[in-house]
């Protein structure tokens, strides 16, 4: 974590910039949100973009390089990432270097205090004016001062008081050897430990990068043309689109030691409502496409009363022969130096059916089941039989119905 550089409208550092630019080109690369990168990299959405617009500083190098290796970024950028962190975070501690404390004024003479020393008084480290004389006639004696005594003595009184007092209250003194309070993160009687590993999603993912059905309630004009794979979040969203017969889910887990493994027991289906397809116009994102890889997955039938995930091996046809890609069979171990990305295909026919996912793990004698939603909401697979279908015609910039496509289903 890291703590703030400059207050809100004021000039930032050029080195702080300077590395802020380098964070935000990384995340844009990624081109994920901040809530998935920031699960990966165990920080907060929040706190992942106020690096990205340098309110703040990581105080540790070691959140930036987690970050440059998921967004790709070779040994020569991390490098040159490095040097920039290290020179923002100087400009952080300058400015966090707290100002010097200034002396104060000596205080007023008051009720009970001798009047302040004079200046042009004689030099008390010289010899004793009051020291009698023999040639001299003898001076009346002066009489001596009462007032600084007394003060002290009240300055003393004062402070012991204050001692008792705050004994007697339960708050004693604090001293340079009292340990530090707990931070304010860590409530009284928690003691729940943070999980052994990291995980995110992606919900918005095509069958080989291209092929995918959304429902949208919106007639063929209202509807925007198809986006490139990598938009189509922020397409779904804006048209309010629900997956058409499929939804594949990638799941990335890491573990958080490259030493001690994680091991994944089991990945559970929940479906927490079912109603009837929706009336929805479909639309297709492609006119036909196909891939040559086949990844291994875990194929889920949403219109069983109990769906299973049940793995499936994958195929790659990309060489000479076809080769099976053997698929994920549990338990499966991870580490932070070998992750694993599990994907889900949830196909549903005759539901508008919402579920989620359930994985089972234990590590260093713990065990644990965590819950996988759709940032926090359960994913959500309708069916599309006999639902108008519609392909986009990029020549004409319009969309057409699917036998005007030459296609059918």
């Amino acid at each position: 974590m890291g703590r703030r550089v400059e207050g809100d409208g004021m000039p930032k550092d050029a080195a702080v910039e300077e590395f802020a630019a380098l964070v935000r080109a990384l995340k844009a690369r990624d081109g994920r949100s901040y809530e998935a990168l920031g699960r990966r990299l165990s920080v907060s959405a929040s706190t992942l973009h106020r690096y990205c617009s340098g309110a703040t500083v990581p105080e540790e190098f070691a959140v930036v390089d987690r970050l440059a290796l998921l967004c790709g970024a070779d040994e020569e950028e991390r490098r040159a990432l490095e040097a920039a962190w290290t020179e923002a975070d100087c400009a952080r501690r300058r400015a966090a270097s707290p100002a010097p404390t200034p002396v104060p004024a000596a205080p007023e003479p008051g009720p009970g205090r001798g009047p302040a020393p004079d200046p042009s008084g004689p030099d008390p480290t010289g010899p004793d004016p009051t020291a009698e004389d023999l040639s001299a006639p003898e001076a009346p004696r002066a009489r001596p001062r009462r007032g600084a005594p007394v003060a002290l003595l009240a300055a003393a009184v004062a402070l012991v008081v204050l001692a008792l007092a705050a004994a007697l209250l339960g708050h004693p003194t604090r001293t340079a050897s009292a340990p530090d309070p707990a931070p304010a993160s860590t409530a009284p009687g928690r003691t729940a430990a943070p999980l052994p590993f990291t995980w995110s999603i992606d919900s918005q993912l095509w069958e080989g990068g291209c092929g995918h059905t959304y429902l949208v309630d919106r007639a063929p004009r209202a509807v925007a043309p198809p986006p490139v794979a990598a938009d189509s979040g922020a397409w779904a969203g804006t048209h309010g689109a629900v997956h058409g017969g499929e939804a594949l889910v990638r799941i990335t887990v890491q573990g958080r030691s490259p030493s001690d493994a994680v091991v994944l027991h089991a990945l559970h289906v929940r479906v927490v409502d079912r109603a009837t397809p929706l009336p929805w116009n479909a639309y297709r994102m492609d006119n036909g496409c196909g891939g040559a890889v086949t990844p291994r997955h875990f194929a889920v039938d949403l219109d069983r009363p109990r769906p299973l995930a049940r793995p499936v091996d994958g195929l790659d046809a990309s060489g000479a022969e076809v080769r099976k890609i053997p698929a994920v069979s549990f338990p499966y171990k991870v580490t932070s130096f070998d992750p694993e990305e599990l994907l889900v295909s949830a196909r549903a026919a005759g539901c508008d059916c919402r579920w989620y996912l359930e994985l089972e793990w234990s590590a260093g004698g713990r065990t644990g089941t965590v819950r996988i939603t759709d940032g926090g909401k359960p994913f959500r697979t309708s069916g599309t039989r006999e639902r108008p279908a519609y392909v986009h015609d990029s020549v004409a910039g319009r969309w057409i119905t699917d036998p005007d496509s030459g296609q059918t289903g």
